[in-house]
């Protein structure tokens, strides 16, 4: 692996390329343009909060900061986890025809896709002042810790179904139902206490990687207070975890993917 992140830190001028490419691509050719990145999560917090707080009556206080501070996160690993699946098999011409590590497809879809999330974290922060949270300075410290290892945990497993998906091209839809099944099962529209989930129910919930990033940057913008070592540690260990997968699988399959496609 060590050698591979070598070859990948030579090549870092094609990612970062490759990231500029994606950004600027992303919303090419509509009239409000990169607008939509600021755009698209106030219309998804603006759909969820009269679903959940309106129309079934939430009694969770400004519930829309509640769901907000985890929407965000949630959306750039879903992003990831989805549209990832293709960072390899999408840019065909580019690994038939050049020499170049592979894995800089996934890494620079994902680093594109966690710039997308930085920006979108404007709008949050925006909504977190409006609601005048008394957000903790050792918690806004904590939170840059908590986006890498969400970047880490969304890498490993864009490398996963990535590498995967080259061989097995129904997984890019298999994975927008997945994405659908692990959104509700994670605590982006509710938490344990909103539900009072306890008990063997509870250790099930927090099988959920992303229960312990979500949880996190919940702590840190809405309740204003600092992760615990409980959640921070958990959370690190899946990330890393799951990295190592990643790039595990990733170096086994990517012998074989001029050829199979």
């Amino acid at each position: 692996m060590i050698r591979t992140l070598k070859e990948v830190y030579a090549y870092r001028e094609m990612v970062v390329t490759l990231v500029h490419k994606d950004l600027r691509g992303r919303y090419k050719g509509s009239v409000l343009g990169f607008m939509w990145t600021f755009i698209n999560p106030l219309f998804q917090l603006l759909i969820y909060d009269i679903v959940f707080s309106k129309l079934m009556h939430n009694a969770v206080d400004r519930y829309y900061l509640f769901l907000f501070v985890a929407l965000i996160p949630w959306i750039f690993f879903s992003a990831s986890m989805t549209g990832g699946s293709m960072a390899v098999l999408g840019q065909k011409s580019l690994v038939t025809k050049i020499y170049f590590p592979r894995e800089v497809l996934p890494i620079a879809y994902v680093t594109s896709s966690f710039v997308n999330m930085l920006l979108s974290f404007v709008v949050v922060f925006a909504v977190v002042l409006v609601a005048r949270v008394p957000v903790s300075p050792l918690g806004l410290l904590a939170l840059p810790l908590v986006m890498i290892v969400e970047y880490l945990m969304a890498l490993g497993v864009a490398m996963t179904v990535s590498a995967i998906t080259v061989y097995f091209r129904d997984l890019e839809h298999i994975l927008g139902i997945i994405s659908m099944g692990m959104q509700f099962l994670s605590p982006v529209m509710y938490n344990e206490i909103t539900m009072n989930i306890t008990g063997r129910s509870l250790t099930l919930f927090r099988l959920n990687p992303m229960y312990y990033i979500l949880s996190a940057y919940r702590t840190i913008l809405y309740y204003g207070g600092v992760p615990d070592l409980k959640t921070l540690l958990p959370g690190l260990a899946f990330g890393v975890v799951m990295l190592l997968a990643g790039f595990a699988i990733f170096d086994v399959l990517k012998k074989r993917f001029a050829e199979v496609m």
